[in-house]
């Protein structure tokens, strides 16, 4: 896909997103989906934060570096903090009344905790008052072809969370063939996930256009799809949320949101 037919489908989603009457049509004019967008009038761009999950699961991260990130979250209405299980309550706390939800993780990043371990993480982190999960599907069983315990897991996560939060299961695509990709993009459409993670977080994979195009071809439209991996800039959310992407997972939020948001 080439850059001009990238923009043209970034405006559509723009379009969607912020119910504009368009963003100024770009393609050949050498101008930048976001310099257009800056451009525009009252700086339209006040959907993208909301789009955007702030990510502190650095392993390193100390509770004052939390705390100061969260503020900043909420300051600019960032989408979701993601943050690890021994930090869910302290982010729930500043990020109460907020309107950022507070996410962390079950499983990660390998997926390879019993199934007792991946529940009671789940129910601890939901009532310290995380909003949303994301939970690593149990890779081993996949690769060794027991899908139905796969299926059995995510559905016991799914019951527990069950009108308390949201869950995102994490498929992490580096590790599966291309049929065991259609399998679990299948089990996550058929369990109804709220969303499916694409993620990169064993490979350092940028996210890819095309990655969202094949997990949606799968998923269909009742999945929503948030994906991670090297997005830096506020051009680059654009072509990625222009994908078909839902939610964007990133470190760089902050300095996006401020582009997007003109400040």
């Amino acid at each position: 896909m080439n850059v001009n037919e990238i923009i043209k489908e970034t405006n559509k989603e723009l379009e969607r997103l912020l119910g504009t009457q368009g963003v100024s049509t770009l393609a050949g004019t050498g101008v930048s989906s976001a310099q257009a967008v800056q451009a525009a009038p009252g700086r339209r761009l006040c959907a993208v934060p909301a789009k955007l999950e702030h990510s502190l699961l650095d392993p390193g991260i100390s509770r004052e570096k939390i705390r100061k990130e969260c503020e900043l979250a909420g300051l600019y209405g960032i989408g979701a903090v993601v943050v690890s299980p021994y930090y869910v309550e302290c982010a729930a706390d500043i990020l109460r009344r907020t309107g950022t939800a507070v996410c962390s993780v079950a499983g990660f990043p390998h997926g390879a905790a019993s199934q007792a371990a991946k529940s009671t993480e789940l129910r601890e982190c939901l009532r310290r008052g995380a909003g949303e999960m994301d939970v690593t599907l149990n890779v081993l069983a996949i690769k060794s072809g027991e899908l139905d315990a796969a299926r059995r897991e995510l559905q016991e996560m799914l019951q527990i969370a069950r009108g308390k939060c949201l869950i995102k299961a994490i498929y992490e695509q580096s590790l599966y063939t291309d049929e065991e990709k259609k399998a679990v993009l299948s089990l996550i459409r058929d369990c109804s996930c709220d969303f499916v993670k694409i993620s990169n977080a064993l490979t350092g994979k940028r996210a890819e256009e095309t990655d969202v195009r094949f997990v949606r071809a799968i998923v269909g439209t009742k999945v929503g799809i948030k994906i991670d991996g090297g997005v830096k800039t506020l051009e680059r959310t654009l072509e990625v949320l222009g994908s078909g992407a839902d939610r964007i997972g990133m470190s760089a939020t902050i300095a996006v949101a401020k582009e997007a948001l003109g400040k």
